[in-house]
């Protein structure tokens, strides 16, 4: 197993419901430490520089302005193969869809409001931490 980081985000729906803590608790209680954390709003050239990925597609704007509409819960997660396994904790982006006992599950709204990010790959983990770290 790999020692790795990832970075998580709290979005805005979950700030906004005070999910902070119990998010943070799940992570912790799966063996995944949290290296650093801060809250802060992300300004509009933040998000569009962070979701550069999805821009042209359909969601776009409508992602830009979520992620713009309060405080995120930004974090630097760590341990062995925390990529993966913090995605496997989050569940799928359809809450629908997301497996019992999962983040997303447990809060997300829907696809849109589904409450946390993480890194999708241990690449992108390390381009996504020095945006905000």
């Amino acid at each position: 197993m790999a020692y790795e980081k990832s970075l998580g985000i709290i979005k805005p729906d979950a700030v906004e419901r005070n999910l902070i803590g119990s998010i943070i608790k799940i992570i912790e209680d799966n063996d995944i430490k949290i290296n650093q954390m801060k809250m802060l709003e992300l300004t509009s050239s933040m998000a569009e520089e962070f979701y550069n990925i999805h821009k042209g597609k359909p969601f776009y704007e409508k992602l830009i302005s979520y992620m713009t509409s309060g405080p995120v819960v930004l974090m630097v997660l760590e341990g062995n193969d925390v990529v993966k396994r913090y995605r496997d904790l989050m569940g799928k982006t359809n809450p629908e869809d997301a497996a019992e006992g999962t983040i997303r599950k447990l809060y997300a709204k829907d696809t849109t409001f589904n409450s946390v990010h993480g890194s999708d790959s241990i690449e992108n983990a390390l381009t996504e931490i020095s945006l905000f770290f």
